[in-house]
């Protein structure tokens, strides 16, 4: 009884911390942000099959090796990076990223009540890695501009540039690198390269919008303004 009162004090207190911490702004933000990069995840790297870095990578990786779950996977994954970036970054960022990961999750069930709106780009990669970095890169990085994460990848992501001082472009491509070559053991290395350039792409894209001044942001800054 001690214990279910203790939990339920601990969840008032972080619902009330989070009505003060998230604006409507805020929250409209990260709302877009996941609707971008959700987007293009659906609609071009899945139908092209082009393959990702971080934790979804890991997640394919392990699958094809030992046939675990990927419902099982990512749940553990998630959780085991974001117990990381609870004790490095704190409960600020671990309460927007519940609201980032559920619109993410949110808006990948609603498109795939649909099929895909875009071309199936699998007979051009190069277009695909692209127009996928791209999507992906602003979607991310307008979430992150918010101080939270949209999964797993970028808690850890954000964890490891804390610890390391390293720029988030730099730590972004380590860890998808990283796990694009545990990926070399079961895709064909033309595909892994397609992976790379998206890699590349959305990561210096998210590190370019989380410290773009809002004052170059003419049109969309009210709505990528992070509160300091």
């Amino acid at each position: 009884m001690c214990f279910k009162k203790k939990m339920i004090a601990f969840i008032k207190e972080n619902l009330r911390l989070m009505s003060k911490e998230l604006t409507w702004s805020k929250v409209m933000a990260i709302v877009v942000g996941t609707a971008i990069a959700s987007f293009g995840i659906y609609n071009i790297h899945r139908q092209s099959g082009i393959t990702e870095g971080g934790v979804l990578g890991m997640i394919l990786v392990l699958n094809h090796w030992f046939g675990v779950s990927n419902s099982i996977l990512t749940s553990l994954l998630d959780l085991t990076c974001y117990a990381l970036a609870f004790k490095y970054l704190g409960g600020k960022f671990i309460r927007i990223s519940i609201v980032s990961t559920f619109s993410m999750s949110a808006f990948f069930r609603l498109w795939e009540q649909f099929p895909p709106v875009l071309p199936n780009l699998s007979e051009n990669p190069f277009l695909a890695s692209v127009l996928g970095g791209i999507f992906v890169g602003i979607g991310v990085g307008i979430v992150v501009r918010q101080g939270g994460s949209s999964g797993g990848d970028d808690a850890l992501a954000l964890t490891i540039s804390h610890l390391t001082k390293w720029r988030l472009s730099r730590t972004y491509m380590f860890t998808d690198f990283t796990v694009l070559a545990l990926s070399l053991t079961y895709i064909p290395v033309h595909r892994i390269l397609f992976s790379v350039m998206t890699t590349i792409i959305s990561s210096n894209l998210i590190d370019w919008i989380k410290e773009l001044s809002v004052a170059e942001l003419p049109f969309v800054g009210g709505l990528v303004e992070a509160e300091k």
